[in-house]
């Protein structure tokens, strides 16, 4: 049952703050309940155990503890605590903890390196694959990406100011780029983006959207409250009701 099973010293930090001292609850009270449901008690029907910090005892469960349990306090320098591997019980103890961030607790965190070096090199990597996608992409593609995703007037910008901004959208948002050009929705989102911008439909109140055509003024939709207006213009031209509509769209906006 045990979550940790490597040997090696561990330190923890606490998270969005490093007071000079801290102690952290080392034991279950009425006053501060810590407990870690463990699934495989109670015959397998799951139980909340007791948790308590003993430097004398084998278990950081109160049930496993003997009378003889000597208590300490549990206590973070500067916002750190370092636990060596001689130490195992404190670390388990930790691992159960219901204030540490893997059981859904925001107090401390285990700091470990290896995979925050593994983090960053997967964030590097992504940098550099979206800036080489934007680095080749072509002039009709920066401007459907940007305009689902830009700010501004993305058809009155000059190719540099354009692919300048790409370019930083990629270095930036490196997931979000990469997500943008795979995204099977893009060209629909495009088509909406630019129906709003080119008058082809029509904005009233910050709430309504209208047909902006010579023969046709009518009302579309009411925008869903918290939308943007070209999310909901782009749902509508994928249902039925807007699909003669998208057909119209593309044979009429023509880069």
């Amino acid at each position: 049952m045990k979550k940790q099973t490597v040997q090696k010293d561990r330190t923890y930090l606490l998270k969005g703050k490093s007071p000079l001292s801290l102690s952290i609850a080392s034991r279950d009270s009425a006053r501060f309940r810590l407990l870690y449901h463990d699934p495989e008690a109670n015959d397998g029907k799951g139980a909340n155990r007791a948790l308590r910090y003993a430097k004398n005892q084998s278990s950081p469960f109160q049930d496993e503890q003997d009378d003889t349990a000597i208590l300490e306090p549990i206590v973070f320098e500067d916002g750190k605590l370092f636990v060596s591997k001689t130490n195992a019980v404190l670390q388990e103890f930790l691992s159960y903890h219901p204030g540490n961030t893997e059981n859904g607790g925001g107090e401390f965190y285990e700091f470990d390196p290896e995979k925050v070096a593994q983090e960053n090199i997967e964030n590097l990597n992504l940098e550099v694959d979206a800036l080489i996608a934007a680095r080749s992409m072509d002039l009709n593609t920066m401007k459907t990406i940007g305009r689902v995703h830009l700010r501004g007037n993305v058809d009155k910008m000059s190719s540099s100011e354009l692919k300048h901004d790409i370019l930083l959208f990629a270095r930036q948002n490196p997931r979000d780029f990469l997500d943008a050009i795979d995204d099977p929705e893009l060209d629909v989102n495009n088509i909406a983006a630019r129906a709003l911008s080119e008058g082809f439909v029509q904005l009233r109140g910050g709430k309504d959207l209208f047909y902006s055509l010579s023969d046709n003024k009518k009302k579309i939709m009411t925008i869903p409250f918290g939308q943007r207006a070209e999310d909901a213009l782009s749902e509508w031209l994928h249902s039925d009701a807007g699909k003669d509509f998208y057909v119209y769209l593309s044979s009429n906006l023509k880069d």
